[in-house]
């Protein structure tokens, strides 16, 4: 590569960093910032005190808190090791997401130093709002840093380095990042077990993984997923008019030919909810009997209005 050729691609890379800073909002800091308090208030209150683990590197900086010197806390560990990971992959997430989980980290970290070394909360044995009831403390820590976690991820960040190590290395291996990041944790757990010479609290923070990941689940996809019912049929017109008369939406006619029979037919690929299910199969079998119809999740449905 010649020196123009560096140059242009610099040209190319600052202007593409611009555009993305450009594209930053002081709405997404400040729903990142409560993001990342609320991620800290479930792990030290729920999570910590009764010595459950956190997915991730949040859970490995909770093991590294209990292990190490009193001054390596779990707030200087949440900096030491989230922060280069992002850094590392700024090439492959990009500047705005770089920045928007560094800044996230940053609260959780700072939020978390707040409840456990300056606000008169005691997170040194129990629970104080949990006790110690480790099913409890799962299920409410899990939930809770779930929450924190999804609106993280819903406003362009990740407040776990997990996160960005599995889409950096997952290809690479060759699985998916579902089974990287499973790994990561299962490898994590027993760790855990092995360093406490115990097996329950490792086993219970399993219950807070499976709790905190369906909760990012619901609050990056939706609670009420829609559906897409992908329609199959001769006779797309009329169902596409009585679509538009009873949802006021026609959907999508696209030409097909049937694998078997070579006829040719039309697919009408439309968006429900699942309370219009039962009223959309009657619809469509009451104009076309033969007619084929799969459903199936979507989980984000984006429009952007011509001005």
């Amino acid at each position: 590569m010649d020196k123009k050729e560096k140059n242009t691609r610099k040209q190319e890379w600052m202007t593409a960093v611009k555009k993305e800073l450009k594209g930053m909002s002081l709405v997404s800091f400040l729903m990142l910032a409560i993001a990342g308090s609320i991620n800290a208030f479930g792990v030290t209150i729920f999570l910590f005190p009764v010595k459950l683990y956190d997915s991730g590197i949040s859970g490995l900086s909770m093991l590294l808190d209990q292990v190490t010197p009193a001054y390596l806390t779990l707030s200087v560990f949440l900096l030491v090791l989230n922060v280069p990971i992002f850094l590392f992959g700024l090439k492959k997430q990009g500047i705005a997401f770089t920045v928007y989980s560094i800044f996230t980290v940053a609260v959780y970290s700072f939020v978390s130093w707040l409840i456990m070394d300056v606000l008169p909360i005691d997170v040194t044995f129990i629970s104080p709002l949990a006790g110690s009831d480790l099913l409890l403390c799962a299920i409410f820590g899990g939930v809770i840093s779930g929450i924190g976690s999804g609106m993280t991820i819903r406003f362009g960040g990740a407040i776990d380095g997990i996160d960005t190590l599995s889409v950096v290395f997952a290809k690479k291996l060759g699985i998916s990042i579902g089974t990287f990041v499973m790994i990561f944790n299962t490898v994590l757990y027993i760790v855990c077990g092995i360093v406490i010479q115990s097996w329950i609290l490792p086993l219970y923070s399993i219950v807070t993984y499976y709790v905190g990941s369906r909760t990012v689940d619901f609050i990056v996809e939706g609670f009420d997923r829609a559906k897409c019912a992908m329609i199959v049929t001769t006779k797309a017109n009329d169902i596409s008019s009585a679509l538009s008369e009873n949802f006021g939406a026609g959907g999508t006619i696209v030409n097909a030919v049937g694998g078997y029979s070579r006829e040719q037919k039309e697919i009408i690929y439309f968006i429900i909810n699942h309370f219009q299910i039962n009223k959309l199969k009657k619809l469509v079998h009451e104009i076309d009997e033969a007619a084929f119809i799969s459903l199936m999740d979507v989980t984000d449905i984006i429009k952007k209005s011509i001005s």
